[in-house]
């Protein structure tokens, strides 16, 4: 069986931690590098319904999205949230790695997925890493040419059901024309200018501000707005098969109890 290091090393050659933005926290979050792995559950957050699933499945290793810890700690105590989780964790010998927004800019990472599975043409990404080799595809976002012209309407319902849900939210006529077209997975607003700028006549995200809605709109930009949760959570699965893939004998499998914290009444 690998060790916590084998798993580790073979997800910074997939989602390299330069690619990362220089506030995250990626790579080896908590564990012991010489432990040996069976079981490991890829999510998009550690919480705690994913935190309880890992233990009593007896996984070794949780590959999370989003890291915990995220910010630096003074301390881990089970009075408040994330120093609950921590101990729960460390108590059962879970460790925790996240690639984050590595996994976002890599060649074969979220944002990538998307630009493939919304059958883009000459993908680029929206802001070239620099540490990448001239005319890589690493970088924040993606940006290409369907195959075809077609209206706002139409590549919302194809963003559904890439990603398995039954509402987004539009900034931009349903019937307004739509050629060229930019991925920004999760919290993407930042990326409305770099869109614009590539002549993008959509931006696919997860979420985005009131204020830039407002600007896209004044920039004559569509935005369809998938939610946070819906815009990376199928690449976990993604990378669940991944790692299987590299390791047939593991057990593999993204967590079955996380959900969506927010829902439509």
């Amino acid at each position: 069986m690998p060790t916590i290091d084998d798993l580790a090393k073979f997800l910074e050659a997939f989602a390299p931690p330069r690619l990362a933005e220089s506030w995250d926290n990626v790579g080896l979050l908590v564990g012991d590098r010489a432990a040996r792995v069976e079981r490991v559950m890829t999510c998009l957050t550690v919480t705690p319904a994913s935190a309880a699933e890992a233990i009593d499945a007896r996984a070794e290793l949780i590959v999370t999205h989003h890291p915990l810890p995220f910010r630096p700690l003074k301390r881990i105590a089970t009075d408040e949230p994330t120093g609950e989780l921590l101990w729960r964790l460390i108590g059962a010998g879970v460790s925790i790695y996240s690639p984050h927004t590595a996994f976002d800019s890599a060649a074969s990472g979220i944002n990538q997925r998307w630009a493939e599975g919304l059958e883009l043409r000459d993908i680029v990404p929206l802001v070239a890493s620099p540490t990448s080799a001239r005319g890589g595809i690493e970088g924040a976002g993606r940006c290409g040419t369907l195959p075809h012209k077609r209206t706002l309407a139409e590549v919302a319902e194809r963003v559904k059901r890439l990603v398995g849900i039954d509402r987004v939210q539009v900034v931009g006529a349903a019937a307004c024309g739509v050629r060229r077209l930019a991925i920004a997975c999760g919290s993407g607003g930042e990326f409305v200018e770099a869109a614009h700028r590539l002549g993008c006549d959509c931006l696919v995200t997860g979420e985005a501000r009131f204020h830039t809605c407002l600007e896209a709109e004044a920039l004559g930009m569509a935005l369809i707005l998938a939610g946070h949760f819906a815009s990376e959570r199928f690449a976990v699965a993604y990378l669940a098969e991944v790692i299987e893939a590299q390791w047939p004998e593991l057990e593999v499998w993204p967590s079955r109890r996380e959900r969506d914290p927010l829902a439509w009444l």
